[in-house]
């Protein structure tokens, strides 16, 4: 699949909004999703994808990923949001994200409708597709949707239409509105986690409404960095160096990984299996794991170094 591209900031930018689009690549995210499907009312979804062409096509983006977000494929929109956008953006469009995917069938739908528009169009790379898990019937086939294309680099967790999809009790932010033991989404969280990397693609974790409440963002944020996974949406601004600097190894974590594998590696080439460091053992699960963190430290190194702080 190639080198990994990083995505530890996804900043969601209303494709309506032609004075948030032109801000859009000055944040520093790693990817930057113009929204044609719920930050879009009913009556500009068509208009908005002028807004999208424009804003893709006519500004620096840098190293930042470009990216759209279609209505679902059950929707009016769906099909023209693929061709007017890939038709007027062309080779200034790296993914589309697939809201709502149920089965590997949507995501098929999808790959073959991009094939054709690329075989016609010329376009010189192919486009990469994110997909979101926000649907009962979508997270009990999150392993086969994951497989479903060579083009799927990243699986996303949807908190929002997922709990409408369970019927869940939850507030605005997705927190269940009584007590619970423990994380409420842990087991749909894993659930994505695993399929993604059971096929080899990222995964990234679901947005935080709350935005005036970075303590919350970073705290949620540093969970799903604990779980592995490689990223989280931001709704605002203001989440993306949070988002930036909790899916991204400390010098001093990438300098003791680097250690790790060193040692291990010379250990390995005297015929040692395992050696002790710092009072604990050290074994080729361990080189693996310090190989994670990286692998991860290199990967972010090739996002976006910095974004301007956020004025709105």
């Amino acid at each position: 699949m190639g080198t990994p591209r990083s995505r530890r900031s996804e900043l969601a930018t209303p494709a309506s909004s032609e004075r948030m689009c032109a801000k859009a690549p000055r944040w520093g995210a790693d990817l930057v999703f113009l929204d044609l499907e719920d930050a879009c009312a009913p009556l500009v979804k068509e208009s908005a994808r002028t807004i999208a062409v424009e804003a893709l096509t006519g500004q620096d983006w840098g190293s930042t990923l470009r990216a759209v977000r279609i209505n679902g494929l059950d929707t009016v929109w769906c099909h023209d949001d693929i061709i007017e956008v890939v038709t007027g953006a062309r080779d200034a469009l790296d993914v589309i994200i697939v809201p709502k995917v149920r089965t590997a069938r949507d995501v098929w739908w999808v790959d073959v409708l991009l094939t054709q528009l690329e075989q016609k169009l010329g376009l010189a790379r192919r486009i990469a597709l994110e997909v979101l898990i926000e649907d009962a019937e979508g997270l009990a086939n999150a392993l086969d949707i994951a497989r479903s294309s060579t083009r799927v680099e990243a699986l996303i967790f949807g908190a929002g239409d997922l709990s409408v999809s369970l019927q869940a009790r939850v507030d605005g932010n997705f927190d269940p509105l009584g007590r619970y033991p423990g994380d409420f989404w842990h087991f749909a969280r894993t659930q994505v986690l695993t399929a993604a990397r059971a096929a080899g693609v990222a995964a990234v974790d679901a947005p935080f409404p709350a935005y005036g409440n970075p303590d919350g963002y970073r705290s949620a944020a540093a969970q799903a960095a604990l779980l592995g996974f490689d990223g989280k949406w931001a709704i605002h601004p203001s989440q993306v160096p949070l988002a930036n600097d909790a899916f991204t190894p400390t010098s001093a974590e990438a300098a003791a990984a680097q250690d790790i594998v060193e040692r291990y590696r010379r250990a390995e080439a005297d015929g040692t299996g395992a050696i002790g460091h710092d009072g604990r053992l050290v074994d080729a699960a361990h080189a693996r794991l310090a190989a994670n963190v990286l692998t991860r430290s290199r990967t972010a190194a090739s996002g976006p170094v910095a974004g301007v702080a956020p004025d709105a």
